[in-house]
């Protein structure tokens, strides 16, 4: 796992020159402005309610022993809350928008790694669509199912700190997931997708842990984040399919 997990980051080192050289960045411009434009939605909704989920968890502290501290500790809670549904909702969102796109990219760049034009189509926009939306509702039941009782953890301290990192890998996994999808559409089923991105978990992490870390980059992150995270994610996933 950990040899993938290196594969995975390291294929972020080759996307830019694979997009340069094949002059991807025109056929980028429509998935980037939809990273833009779910990023700032999911941004302004969050905030709208950070106050309102704040003072839902502070409610149940009826004593006024420790209100202040309380109220204070929910806020924070609630911010917590709201950025880590945002993140998960936010990938899952420019996922499944950008798929019609990402699949004639990711042919792109795997018939050059093959060096001839694959036989293997890509689906039609609709199916590829779909496709995505399947992919992305299970991931996105699981990451939501998996992340309430580790923010709940969070709270504890020591603990928190440990949960936190977990919370971020889950998070990096299901990106990964995501990214590699838009490969593995063209070659297995959705169940046999499923099963090599479990035998190969260590990819989708690290191609998802820069995904994650792009997020940190204030705007041009945003931007640029689909670009070099699918063209990584297409290079580690057709070098183990080609193995």
């Amino acid at each position: 796992m950990i040899s993938n997990l290196i594969d995975g980051l390291k294929a972020y080192l080759e996307a830019y020159r694979v997009i340069s050289r094949l002059k991807l960045w025109r056929f980028f411009m429509i998935p980037m402005l939809i990273s833009v434009v779910v990023f700032l939605s999911v941004v302004l909704v969050s905030i709208s309610f950070s106050e309102v989920i704040g003072l839902y968890i502070s409610s149940f502290w009826s004593w006024d022993f420790g209100k202040e501290t309380i109220n204070t500790v929910s806020m924070i809670l609630g911010g917590i809350i709201l950025i880590s549904t945002g993140l998960i909702l936010f990938k899952h969102l420019v996922m499944i928008l950008s798929a019609p796109f990402m699949g004639p990219i990711s042919k792109k760049i795997e018939d050059d790694f093959i060096g001839v034009t694959s036989q293997v189509q890509v689906s039609s926009p609709l199916t590829l669509m779909f496709r995505s939306v399947k992919i992305s509702s299970r991931n996105l039941f699981r990451e939501l199912l998996f992340s309430i009782p580790i923010l709940l953890l969070g709270i504890i301290p020591f603990i928190g700190f440990f949960s936190l990192i977990f919370l971020f890998l889950m998070q990096a996994y299901f990106a990964g997931f995501g990214n590699m999808d838009y490969t593995l559409e063209r070659h297995f089923s959705y169940q046999k997708s499923i099963q090599f991105v479990k035998e190969n978990k260590g990819i989708a992490i690290g191609n998802g842990l820069v995904f994650i870390l792009f997020l940190l980059i204030p705007f041009v992150g945003i931007i640029f984040i689909i670009p070099f995270s699918v063209t990584s994610a297409t290079i580690a996933t057709v070098k183990i399919i080609n193995e």
